[in-house]
């Protein structure tokens, strides 16, 4: 008969792209094709577009109202991306993975380097396109931006992408079905690491050492 598994606290994932790189997408698919992770939803003082559910894709809220959350202290971090800021909230956070939920936080570099500060375990992972040309046709494919815009994001891509080396993995997103599965991979590994399995398993650990 199977032992019952012990609740095990999830792990934090941060998971950074340049704009381009497919991020969004490999998230989304991991999320359908996995069971026990969760998209950390951010709050943000930018516009809802097209298709966004509040609470869904972003908690949206006015520069006041941030404001006030930032100064409650309620942000694990935040950060102006363009014209428009971002947060996480560390309430949210800290209930998913005490519920056993591995918990993703889509952002940027400097959000990861703040969120390493207060959670040294957290596990980073940077998300690259397999070059310059595929990163340009991604961009202009979208067919929302302007050629102004699609160069300013195409000289933030390159200043981002410099980043890489401050994450533990980095994944190239050329074919997305081996992008999938190298994502997925790095979520299985790291449950099957020691120290979550030694108390997924204590009965049956205990019980077969005894």
């Amino acid at each position: 008969m199977k032992k019952k598994e012990q609740l095990v606290k999830g792990s934090l994932y941060v998971v950074s792209a340049p704009s381009g790189a497919g991020k969004t997408s490999l998230v989304n698919a991991l999320l359908e094709s996995s069971d026990g992770i969760v998209v950390s939803v951010s709050h943000t003082t930018r516009a809802p577009r097209e298709g966004e559910v509040t609470g869904v894709h972003y908690h949206f809220t006015d520069m006041e109202s941030f404001k006030s959350l930032i100064s409650q202290g309620d942000f694990l971090e935040h950060a102006q991306v363009f014209d428009n800021f971002y947060g996480t909230s560390r309430q949210s956070v800290d209930q998913q993975l005490a519920e056993g939920l591995d918990v993703i936080l889509e952002i940027d570099w400097q959000g990861a380097r703040l969120i390493r500060e207060q959670i040294p375990d957290c596990i980073g992972i940077f998300v690259l396109p397999p070059s310059v040309e595929v990163l340009r046709q991604r961009l202009q494919g979208r067919g929302q931006d302007s050629s102004e815009i699609i160069e300013r994001r195409m000289r933030d891509a390159r200043s981002e992408s410099s980043h890489y080396n401050e994450y533990e993995y980095l994944v190239i997103n050329d074919d997305f079905d081996q992008a999938l599965d190298e994502l997925r991979s790095i979520f299985v590994a790291h449950r099957l690491s020691l120290e979550p399995q030694a108390k997924r398993h204590a009965q049956m650990l205990d019980e077969l050492l005894a």
